[in-house]
């Protein structure tokens, strides 16, 4: 096994998560096979219990894994399905070291950060990078590591110590370290500063580790004098000093790596230069292209409480993107805060109110994303009323489904009290439930989650044509509440139809409005499974609405499927698509890769 480690200095947000992402991916391209690890020096055990508004997003994983969204960058990124163990944190560490001290396997020592805690991290370093994640037998060729933080963070120092050790134990050619640092420009003087690099990596050798390569985010392109004179004061070559600059997009980064050689530095590292080919990023290349010259725009208003950081609905907006390349439009996504629509708003604050509303109402479709609290949910609500009532196109995911079905219940049944348990626990519509099976005691990991089948029950529904004919599909959740099955038929017989549910038959997973053009809501996140080649079916439907494509991408979804459904009776059908089965052609995720989900087949 060989390993590339990733750290940061001088300031946290360089984009490590992405530069260790593009490493992978130029690996890959080389013919390699890639995993990643990423270490969140944090004393959570993960990142489940943490707010949006403090570490961004949770990415869920297939094995339930609540992790940190640098993940979902990497599943995204290399087409690979990681587990928790792919996720290290501090709190995983201890509690592992202490579970063996109760247990007695350190009888009579004296329990300590070194060797015990650097010990523990490296046996989990080693184990998880021998997991496979890209559906072959055996371990991958090369393990991406990402430290998480910045160089000279109290907390990540027992990983610092932990990693020098693991360097020196692995041998050269086996460990390669990449440091992505910060070489500033001074408006007033228009200099590529070097100082505050020099510094990073002073300290890095100061606690045991050598970088091999460094990368520098800056504004332009670093001057050679600049190189010259980190290779001198660094101690790094000339040749192995890349160059991060601003890009329009980040899937320029392998681009920029691979254009600056730096996978013929890695693979020297590794000694792995005669096993490994050239990188072939033709696709990736042209999905890029295609990106950037987008002109037509699509406008999807993103209604949620979370807002005010992006990074929050991270997978969200990358699953938009993804569709909206597929189908050759520009995304411009309209921020709503969901409190700003509510009435409350319209008397404190008239002026933010009557904007909230003008972005909602001049967007193509309507997306209400997961969430948790009571805050901005009558805002929510709103929302789903105005899509369902002028026929705009409608997607709710997890709590957006739930929100859906509320302001059905209230304004179609005439239920106006009706609610959800968890904003409301004493109400006496309640149209959410808390799940039976869920903890009010424990929060952490105590939820519904990773991926779980749901079962589609009308063939002719948009859901079920959009992943291909599908009979079932496997999407991952995060949830305690459900759907109140109690209520279904009152519901079904008004209008609304359930036509996804689990394997029960009574947890309600997808829902739909027959009547309206694109009205669907989704108990599970399909956002955590979209790629770049290959987006998820549900966002790819909501943009199609939203652009007016929708016919014509349901009847190639349809005739696609019945193509590959007529190959696999004569045994020629060739699957490479995502793993919960929505694309493939064979192209694995080309530009032009369709719908298929293999008529229940999963694969």
């Amino acid at each position: 096994m060989k390993y590339v480690l990733v750290t940061g200095g001088v300031v946290s947000g360089l984009g490590k998560g992405v530069t260790a992402s593009s490493i992978g991916l130029l690996l890959k391209s080389c013919g390699l096979r890639v995993t990643s690890i990423k270490i969140d020096p944090y004393l959570n055990t993960d990142a489940g219990t943490m707010s949006p508004f403090e570490h961004g997003e949770v990415f869920v994983l297939d094995d339930g894994g609540e992790v940190d969204l640098d993940l979902g960058n990497y599943e995204r990124f290399l087409d690979i399905t990681l587990t928790r163990d792919n996720n290290i944190t501090t709190g995983k560490i201890y509690q592992s070291v202490l579970e063996k001290e109760r247990k007695g396997e350190y009888l009579g020592k004296t329990v300590q950060v070194v060797p015990h805690i650097t010990d523990a991290i490296q046996e989990w370093i080693e184990r998880a990078a021998m997991i496979p994640v890209d559906g072959e037998e055996g371990p991958a060729d090369v393990c991406v590591i990402e430290l998480g933080g910045t160089i000279g963070d109290i907390e990540s120092m027992p990983f610092i110590e932990a990693l020098g050790q693991f360097s020196y134990r692995v041998g050269p050619g086996n460990f390669c370290l990449v440091h992505v640092s910060l070489v500033p420009v001074l408006n007033v003087v228009g200099e590529q500063k070097t100082k505050p690099t020099q510094h990073s990596v002073r300290g890095l050798r100061g606690l045991g580790l050598t970088p091999n390569i460094l990368a520098c985010r800056s504004t332009k392109a670093l001057e050679d004098n600049v190189k010259e004179k980190l290779s001198q004061f660094c101690h790094v070559p000339a040749e192995n000093i890349v160059t991060l600059y601003d890009v329009p997009n980040i899937w320029h980064i392998p681009l920029l790596l691979r254009d600056q050689k730096a996978h013929e530095s890695i693979l020297k590292g590794l000694n792995l230069l005669g096993t490994a080919r050239e990188p072939d990023l033709t696709e990736w290349t042209a999905r890029t292209k295609i990106y950037d010259m987008l002109r037509d725009p699509v406008k999807i208003a993103m209604v949620g409480k979370y807002v005010g950081l992006k990074d929050s609905y991270l997978s969200v907006l990358k699953a938009l993107l993804h569709a909206s390349v597929y189908h050759r439009k520009k995304l411009v996504v309209e921020w709503v805060e969901a409190s700003h629509l509510e009435d409350i708003t319209a008397e404190e604050d008239p002026e933010t109110f009557k904007a909230a509303w003008n972005h909602l109402k001049g967007a193509d479709g309507i997306l209400v994303p997961g969430g948790f609290g009571d805050r901005g949910v009558q805002g929510k609500i709103l929302a789903a009323k105005y899509a369902r009532e002028s026929n705009v196109p409608f997607l709710g995911i997890c709590l957006g489904m739930q929100i859906a079905v509320i302001e059905y219940a209230r304004s179609v049944l005439g239920l106006h009290d009706a609610n959800s348990a968890e904003f409301d626990p004493k109400t006496p519509n309640p149209c959410v439930i808390f799940m039976p099976e869920g903890s009010k005691t424990h929060m952490g990991g105590t939820m519904r989650l990773g991926t779980r089948r749901t079962y589609v029950k009308a063939p002719d529904c948009k859901s079920a044509k959009l992943y291909g004919d599908a009979t079932f599909v496997d999407e991952r959740h995060r949830h305690r509440y459900e759907v109140n099955p109690d209520m279904i038929s009152k519901l079904e017989s008004a209008g609304m139809s359930f036509v996804g549910r689990d394997e029960s038959g009574r947890r309600m997973e997808i829902v739909e409005l027959p009547s309206h053009p694109f009205f669907i809501g989704v108990q599970f996140h399909p956002e955590f499974k979209s790629r770049p080649g290959k987006p998820s079916a549900l966002f790819s439907g909501l943009i199609a609405a939203s652009c007016g494509q929708l016919d014509s991408l349901l009847n190639k979804s349809s005739r696609v499927s019945k193509a590959v459904g007529s190959e696999m009776s004569n045994g020629k059908a060739t699957y490479k698509g995502h793993q919960n089965g929505n694309y493939s052609n064979g192209l694995n995720g080309s530009l032009n890769g369709v719908y298929m989900n293999g008529n229940g087949l999963h694969h």
